[in-house]
């Protein structure tokens, strides 16, 4: 993962409204959220909301997909873990580590 990639996504989430939006996708797993379940949970107008997810989006954190009338936002767990691998990467200066690549979300 490219340097780049990681600021930007460290950049999004250093909003404290984004940072709760993606972590409730992230407890609410594949299933996603809705926008609307989104801005209830978040207590949020929805063109806050829309300009929140953007930013998330962009950053490649969360996805979109259509079913039906509705958009459901899934945080995109690949993203989120290269992130912390990229984070994590060569710590501990080669000593046995508490951060493994294993504790990072597999069940996701």
């Amino acid at each position: 993962m490219e340097e780049k990639t990681v600021i930007q996504a460290m950049a999004a989430l250093a909003q404290p409204s984004r940072l709760r939006i993606f972590r409730a996708l992230v407890v609410k797993g594949s299933e996603g959220l809705t926008p609307a379940m989104l801005a209830q949970e978040m207590a949020m107008p929805a063109n806050t909301l829309s300009f929140h997810l953007k930013e998330l989006m962009h950053a490649d954190l969360i996805s979109q997909e259509r079913s039906g009338r509705n958009l459901i936002y899934r945080a995109q767990f690949d993203r989120m873990n290269a992130v912390l691998a990229y984070l994590s990467q060569n710590c501990c200066q080669g000593e046995d580590c508490e951060v493994l690549p294993a504790a990072l979300c597999t069940t996701c």
